[in-house]
């Protein structure tokens, strides 16, 4: 055993050739597959190795789509938290004050809300990821 082949280093080239079709099919199979390189992916296939398959489970696109639809509630109601909160320190009168802590209520619990909608949707999203 040389050197190369003892620390698994590839020294040795494989020069072929393809037409433009087989080119634009091994490339199709590739972009198919979870494998990070084309060399990685063309050697296992030349060599009759298992290739890792991406696969998309269409039954997660839901999930997605609340799970963005979450952050986009979230990241708007945490707008609204953080100008209420500047109000906070801008108050000069206890009637302005009055009327922030009845703003700060209604947002906060539509915050809480939210937080626990989104902690059902990832829970039920991990639950379906592990079966």
């Amino acid at each position: 055993m040389d050197m190369e082949e003892g620390k698994g280093i590839r020294g040795k080239w494989l020069h072929i050739r393809l037409s433009s079709q087989e080119l634009a099919e091994l490339n199709k199979l590739f972009k198919g597959s979870a494998e990070r390189y084309l060399s990685d992916f063309a050697r296992k296939k030349l060599l009759g190795k298992p290739v890792l398959v991406a696969t998309r489970n269409a039954s997660q696109d839901g999930l997605i789509e609340q799970l963005a639809g979450l952050r986009t509630e979230l990241s708007r109601l945490g707008a609204n938290y953080n100008q209420a909160v500047k109000k906070l320190y801008a108050v000069s009168r206890i009637k302005d004050f009055e009327h922030w802590l009845v703003a700060y209520e209604l947002d906060r619990r539509q915050l809480l809300s939210q937080v626990e909608q989104a902690g059902l949707v990832i829970a039920d999203l991990a639950e379906q990821w592990s079966q």
